[in-house]
């Protein structure tokens, strides 16, 4: 192989030196990557164990005797959740509400979260748990909103807040760490400190400039 080709081979391994480490720290830094949302989900008891509803509490219907929990915080899907930290136990939260011919007893759990998954500036009040005697057609909703006022609902008529928490926003997306904004689609930072696939692709547009200038001056040298 002559000394041009060398050079050639040289550069070229180079420039695929740097797409392959751009891409590299591209990889190693996706899980952080990986956006969640922050909100309010819903919980029905199941025994002693909570299940994630199948439905919103605007329509569900509880019996007497049911556990309803609400718990804030930041989570891709409904598969990786957090539940609220209280074990369902209806006649632990109802002791003390007799039953009474019309109405219902709704046990309810409320859980605002850890300060991880809190909006800036805003502090979790602590979790509780709470009896709401209700007509017997009532929802869960309504349930809800006759023991822990103001509740906040957006547009769509998603449960943006419980007892004014939190004062601001409703299932925003947010990085998965908690509390960062998801990277743009414009290529901005994503948070977590490392480059974006703009810095990367940057990196490789520079090597492939210095190739070309190294080349063409090896062959106005000749």
């Amino acid at each position: 192989m002559n000394g041009h080709a060398t050079a050639r081979a040289t550069l070229v391994g180079l420039v695929l030196a740097v797409v392959a480490a751009g891409a590299g720290v591209l990889g190693a830094a996706a899980p952080a990557q990986a956006a969640g949302y922050r909100y309010w989900s819903y919980w029905q008891a199941d025994g002693t164990a909570w299940t994630y509803a199948t439905e919103g509490p605007a329509t569900a219907r509880p019996a007497d005797g049911a556990v309803h929990g609400f718990r804030f915080a930041v989570s891709a899907d409904s598969s990786d959740s957090s539940k609220p930290r209280t074990a369902p136990d209806f006649d632990a939260i109802c002791a003390d509400t007799a039953p009474k011919p019309g109405s219902k007893r709704v046990a309810l759990v409320v859980d605002p979260g850890t300060a991880a998954d809190a909006p800036a500036g805003e502090r979790p009040p602590a979790p509780r748990t709470v009896c709401a005697r209700v007509p017997g057609d009532a929802t869960a909703a309504e349930a809800l909103a006759r023991v822990a006022k103001p509740l906040r609902y957006d547009g769509n008529a998603m449960l943006c807040a419980i007892s004014g928490y939190p004062a601001k926003g409703c299932g925003e997306q947010v990085a998965a760490s908690g509390g960062t904004p998801a990277q743009t689609a414009d290529g901005g930072s994503d948070g977590d400190g490392g480059p974006s696939m703009g810095v990367v692709a940057g990196l490789a547009v520079l090597a492939v400039l210095g190739a070309a200038t190294y080349w063409r001056s090896r062959r106005r040298a000749r």
